[in-house]
């Protein structure tokens, strides 16, 4: 970003043309913020590939939810492209030129923190971009189960300690791809009664596996979580 400092000669230069300053201001402010979110949620829905990047050596964005200290970065380790699912990887690229493994498991990986917390939270809103119908159906009947006990609920992703390609399945142009994460979390539940559940406040590793959805000949280039399971 601009270095604040250079501000006023820039917003002198166009108010010399009859243009309010603060219109102005507020126009660059609106810009910035669209590209954040074009990079946060994709084009369309669902993730496109990579997280938003963050500049090596920079200072770490806002503290979310009260973390003290921003996750610890996974090993994301990629298939040997000389095995059956680096070949099947490969096919799903000669179809889509843009589709690369690694910024795959990188979305793959922010998508996995957002949909954990969301839920958590019974944020359907924030969901339902990124799942596909059936998942986010099932999704919407286990929150509402929640809701319905007095239940609520919050999970905290203290690390992803691996993100792996586990197995990749082409129907036509429709890619599936299966994601195993590992991780640490903290899913705490606090009762109707407002006292929390035992045993869930304890830190516990996690292994999940997950599917992402994408038709690679469409023109939204975004994958869905279609099916999530416990490894």
């Amino acid at each position: 970003m601009r270095d604040p400092a250079s501000f006023p000669h820039v917003l002198a230069m166009h108010s010399a043309g009859g243009l309010p300053v603060d219109l102005i201001l507020l126009a660059m402010i609106a810009g910035f913020l669209i590209l954040r979110l074009r990079s946060i949620l994709g084009r369309r829905t669902g993730f496109e590939g990579a997280p938003p990047a963050v500049a090596r050596g920079a200072a770490p964005g806002p503290v979310i939810e009260g973390r003290a200290e921003p996750p610890a970065a996974s090993t994301r380790p990629l298939p040997d492209p000389e095995s059956a699912l680096g070949h099947r990887l490969a096919e799903m690229r000669k179809i889509d030129r843009r589709f690369d493994p690694g910024q795959f498991l990188a979305g793959a990986e922010a998508a996995f923190r957002i949909i954990v917390e969301a839920f958590a939270r019974g944020d359907r809103a924030r969901l339902r971009p990124l799942l596909s119908d059936d998942t986010f159906a099932a999704f919407d009947r286990a929150m509402a189960a929640r809701e319905a006990a007095g239940d609520t609920a919050t999970a905290e992703i203290r690390v992803i300690t691996e993100a792996a390609i586990e197995s990749a399945e082409l129907a036509g142009t429709r890619a599936t791809i299966t994601v195993r994460f590992l991780s640490e979390q903290i899913n705490r539940v606090t009762g109707a009664d407002g006292q929390v559940k035992p045993g869930t406040e304890a830190l516990l590793d996690h292994a999940d596996l997950w599917s992402f959805q994408r038709d690679l000949a469409g023109q939204d280039t975004a994958w869905h979580l279609a099916a999530a399971a416990s490894a």
